[in-house]
């Protein structure tokens, strides 16, 4: 694949880069449809993305709607079949400016005034259309072969908020028909997996903007699983000496300025209430809390370590293009923990947590995750504390434990807590890109920050370590995970409804309320559907609406033998004995059986 660079020279693309060059001419195209469809449009950002390329561009009042969306593709086929060459050009910073003026592109000669220092600048032209670039692209549009536009959103200049909204259109390209077509097939997959489709569906969640966005609200169905991984994953700490609290939503300011979170994460906070002179927050996270808990009462080393745990409701104010069902709001549920330990007990500690997280995906099937110890950026000392000995021995520290302990893990750096490094474990979803569930954070910051102590073997104080984890991540997330996974058939234990029975007819209703009742005192989980419908009708509401794991359908034959027709998910159907079945179900739900 030949690219062409911003010197004019022409060479053969790297294999590893070709989908970013072929993205990136992309985005060059779709502007150049988009400017002759909209003559007064003015471009901001476009690049190629990991996923695809966006542009990002002023339309004025002009909405797009999905019509608009597609003639803006019709157009881009049109530049491809012109087959119009792309020729670089560089220009002195004055002939830069002036050539983006005349062509009315306020956003780029906003960014060039941006790029003091440079003294030229480079631009790529096919036809009629010209953008400030440094390339690389392919030689000839024609060598665009397979690309869509996806979808559109709003996006602040800049990424402030404090700037004008402008329009992102999002588009995807590849090298062929063959790749676009495979891509195709695993966003509809993806669909079908929404949790958010599926949510709705089983009724499980709903989000109304009179309430506000980003804050899903779990309706009975939903609520039942949210309790039941609850119940899991609390039973699994107790059984490991853990101590569950339960601390306020909210916090003051002074207590996140002690905590360092108000100079480092105060963005991503929900503004600051006032009332009778003091300054409140909603909490974006809880271990402030959970430090002060520690602080209560004096501690000797004989009480350590001591595992603090909490399902905690927290805000943190996500942008609304990040928004995501219940997999990323602006409330949601952590299953945190604190650990309070002394440093020789840091290494089983996180033994410990390393081992808790990998029984927990055990138990849950999942297999496909990866083990990334996070770091921090050294040059940036905004994001991080500013204490390079801390760090230096925090990151060696979890380093050699986790090395230790045989657990495989890579390194990034960048992607650790503001107070300290972390384990952070990811899962690689059936759909979508990879993201995190658990972590295990090392701190020797907040501790000394709250003043903490615990007297020693020696009678001396001594300043405790911490280790922040979660093990689902959020309830919420973990579900939506789980949603997305299973495509809703949630194993018995945790479905909404275990049991369903279906009476055939009205002559076959008494029998099936029978049955009901013994299911019902037997602890399961189960629902009659007693409506005037068709049998036909109800087993499918059942199996493909409900995704109920087992329907009774009971008729004449089953009332007169006293027995049950069970059918599950898949369809298969088995005669059993009340009390057989009853024993198979219950026993299911007591081992959590996948």
């Amino acid at each position: 694949m030949k690219i062409i660079y911003k010197d004019g020279h022409v060479d053969e693309c790297p294999q590893d880069q070709e989908l970013h060059v072929i993205r990136h001419t992309a985005a060059h195209v779709m502007a150049q449809a988009i400017k002759r469809l909209y003559p007064e449009a003015d471009f901001a950002f476009g690049p190629a993305t990991e996923n695809g390329f966006y542009y990002d561009v002023d339309l004025g009042d002009t909405k797009l709607t999905d019509e608009d969306l597609a003639n803006i593709e019709k157009e881009m086929h049109k530049i491809t079949k012109e087959n119009l060459a792309i020729k670089p050009f560089i220009l002195p910073r004055a002939e830069a400016v002036k050539l983006m003026e005349e062509r009315h592109e306020n956003y780029k000669v906003e960014h060039m005034a941006d790029l003091a220092d440079e003294t030229e600048f480079s631009f790529f032209q096919q036809g009629e259309y010209v953008d400030m670039c440094i390339g690389p692209h392919l030689t000839y549009t024609k060598a665009l072969k397979a690309f869509k536009i996806t979808q559109q959103s709003g996006a602040y200049w800049k990424n402030d908020k404090e700037n004008r909204m402008l329009t992102r259109i999002n588009g995807v390209a590849f090298h062929n028909q063959e790749e676009l077509d495979a891509w195709e097939k695993e966003q509809q997959e993806a669909r079908e997996r929404d949790h958010r489709k599926i949510g709705k569906e089983m009724g499980l969640f709903m989000t109304d903007d009179l309430v506000g966005r980003g804050l899903p609200m779990f309706l009975p169905a939903g609520y039942t699983v949210w309790q039941e991984l609850e119940n899991y994953i609390k039973e699994k700490e107790r059984a490991r000496g853990y101590l569950h609290v339960m601390t306020p939503c909210i916090g003051t300011v002074n207590l996140y300025k002690t905590s360092g979170h108000w100079d480092h994460y105060r963005e991503n906070m929900f503004p600051a209430m006032e009332m009778e002179g003091e300054s409140y927050v909603l909490r974006p996270m809880n271990c402030p809390h959970h430090m002060m808990i520690y602080a209560n009462r004096p501690h000797s080393y004989r009480d350590l370590p001591m595992r603090i745990g909490e399902i905690a409701h927290d805000f943190r104010y996500e942008s609304s293009g990040t928004l995501k069902g219940i997999e990323r709001g602006r409330h949601f549920c952590q299953n945190d923990a604190h650990l309070f330990c002394t440093p020789e007990q840091i290494k089983s500690e996180v033994a410990d947590v390393c081992n808790l997280i990998f029984e927990t995906y055990k138990d849950f099937n999942i297999t496909d995750y990866r083990c990334v110890l996070s770091l921090r950026d050294p040059a940036d000392k905004k994001k991080y504390h500013d204490d390079d000995a801390m760090w230096n021995h925090a990151e060696n520290a979890l380093r050699e434990v986790l090395t230790e302990l045989g657990i495989h893990f890579t390194e990034e750096i960048g992607e650790a807590a503001f107070y300290g490094p972390k384990l952070d474990v990811n899962v690689k979803p059936a759909v979508g890109a990879e993201y995190t569930l658990s972590t295990c954070q090392l701190d020797f910051c907040l501790p000394a920050k709250f003043h903490l102590t615990y007297v020693d073997k020696d009678g001396t104080e001594k300043t405790p370590v911490v280790l922040h984890r979660a093990i689902l991540g959020s309830l919420d997330r973990f579900m939506a995970y789980l949603i997305e996974e299973t495509k809703g058939k949630f194993p018995t234990w945790l479905a909404p409804v275990q049991v369903k029975v279906l009476p055939v007819s009205e002559k076959t209703l008494e029998y099936s309320e029978a049955i009901t009742e013994k299911l019902v005192e037997a602890g399961v989980r189960v629902a009659l559907d007693d409506d005037n419908q068709k049998i036909g009708y109800k087993i499918r509401a059942a199996q493909q609406v409900d995704r109920v794991p087992y329907m009774l359908v009971l008729g004449a034959k089953e009332a007169e033998a006293g027995n049950v027709s069970v059918r599950d998910r898949k369809g298969e159907t088995t005669t059993m004995e009340v009390d057989e079945f009853i024993a198979k179900v219950t026993s299911e739900i007591k081992n959590r059986s996948l």
